[in-house]
């Protein structure tokens, strides 16, 4: 198993009640399932609106074989940004669905504790990845850094903040501080994307 494997799965975990088996693992799972859709349909989506000709392609980290949906090279730089930018925006969105509609004192039902988990893990294993700039190739963190001329550390952080702060959120879902931090680091994530040369 590899760091970031664990990484993942330390994260899936954490946000999961450890008691209850059958009534809450397939709802979570599904949300997790329905999260990654998300992610990747998002990319596949801004694809062919940019006619970038979508496909999909085996890639690996370390040992662990993964598939990514990649495009034809040579895309504008603000387009690049935007593909490649697409699963970690949806990824936002949907947890602000999520932790905004949440009652106090309310819990979140098990599949949106598995959207939320796959959104916390998701950005965690990304940003460790362009803080080590380990990985393949096609990793969205690259491809956001050289079409906005950005060390892919500072992306790292950038797509990190918002799910360190989406986490605040589901513990302590009264924290005022944690809800504006998480709002305003996925608008300063947005920022870099949209306006940066």
């Amino acid at each position: 198993m590899t760091r970031r494997t664990g990484l993942t799965l330390a994260a899936l975990l954490a946000l999961a009640p450890s008691a209850q088996a059958g009534g809450f693992w397939k709802p979570f799972l599904a949300g997790a399932a329905s999260g990654f859709a998300i992610h990747e349909g998002s990319h596949f989506v801004l694809d062919l609106a940019f006619d970038a000709e979508p496909r999909l392609k085996g890639v690996s980290f370390g040992p662990i074989p993964f598939f990514a949906v990649t495009h034809r090279n040579g895309l504008p730089s603000h387009e690049e940004a935007l593909i490649s930018d697409a699963g970690f925006l949806s990824q936002q969105v949907t947890s602000e669905i999520v932790l905004a509609r949440r009652a106090p004192g309310e819990d979140i039902s098990s599949y949106e504790k598995g959207l939320l988990a796959f959104h916390v893990a998701t950005s965690a294993a990304y940003a460790g990845a362009a803080f080590a700039r380990y990985g393949p190739y096609e990793r969205d963190t690259r491809g956001i850094a050289d079409a906005t001329n950005t060390d892919e550390r500072v992306i790292g952080a950038l797509v990190l903040a918002p799910a360190v702060f989406d986490a605040w959120r589901y513990a302590r879902p009264n924290s005022r501080t944690a809800r504006w931090g998480s709002r305003l680091s996925k608008a300063a994530y947005l920022a870099v994307i949209l306006f940066k040369d």
